[in-house]
């Protein structure tokens, strides 16, 4: 045997050894991070699954809910929409809320949809932009089962120039104000509407009708 097989044999046994006190060492904790990781990628596959399979389950149980209310079953769907607020996935738990307070209207309840609405605009969790769309819808039932104070009381704050809800706002309050017959105000009202180039074009429309209505009742002035 030359000198160099024999430096090459015992340089391998030194590895061998080496990587056997490694592993006799490290073994058990490679072991272990390789187990986490098949564990973690499998948890995050289950979670997706999950998740899908939740929001899917909600979204089809929120369709039928809907299917019931354009039925005009409105008791089977507020039953509907309720079970889903409580065991709804993501949004819809949200979704049937407000969805609730739209059967509510549709069936005569306005103090129940009011409310509905008014617990929505009031809860911290939700997004703001959710709340404030809950004080709009409760603000327009109000105008008609309200007074102009009860309106106010929901939407003054969205009425602000800034705010990319006002032309909504305004809109509920100049109603609130004609149906009170608070011409003056419902007026102003209305301009600023018709006025505002940011302002849906459906929406400006009914505000120059409003104008054209209260110009032609005499009581502009």
């Amino acid at each position: 045997m030359s000198d160099d097989s024999f430096f090459r044999e015992v340089n391998e046994e030194i590895r061998q050894e080496k990587a056997r006190a490694l592993w006799e060492r490290y073994g058990a904790l490679i072991i272990g991070l390789a187990v986490a990781i098949v564990l973690g990628t499998a948890a995050f596959v289950v979670y997706e699954y999950w998740t899908g399979s939740q929001a899917s389950r909600s979204g089809d149980d929120f369709a039928q809910a809907l299917a019931l209310a354009n039925e005009g079953k409105n008791d089977e769907a507020l039953a509907a929409l309720k079970a889903l607020e409580a065991d709804g996935y993501g949004a819809y738990p949200v979704l049937a809320r407000m969805r609730a307070g739209t059967v509510m209207v549709e069936k005569g309840d306005f103090t129940g949809a009011v409310a509905a609405f008014d617990a929505i605009a009031n809860d911290g969790s939700i997004p703001m932009s959710i709340r404030d769309m809950a004080r709009l819808r409760s603000a327009f039932v109000l105008v008609d089962n309200g007074t102009y104070a009860d309106v106010s009381q929901r939407v003054e704050q969205l009425s602000a120039d800034t705010n990319p809800l006002r032309h909504s706002a305004r809109e509920a309050l100049g109603l609130s104000a004609w149906k009170e017959s608070r011409n003056q105000d419902a007026l102003k009202l209305f301009e600023q509407i018709s006025g505002d180039d940011a302002a849906p074009r459906d929406v400006r429309e009914r505000a120059a009708l409003m104008i054209e209505l209260i110009h032609g009742s005499g009581t502009a002035s």
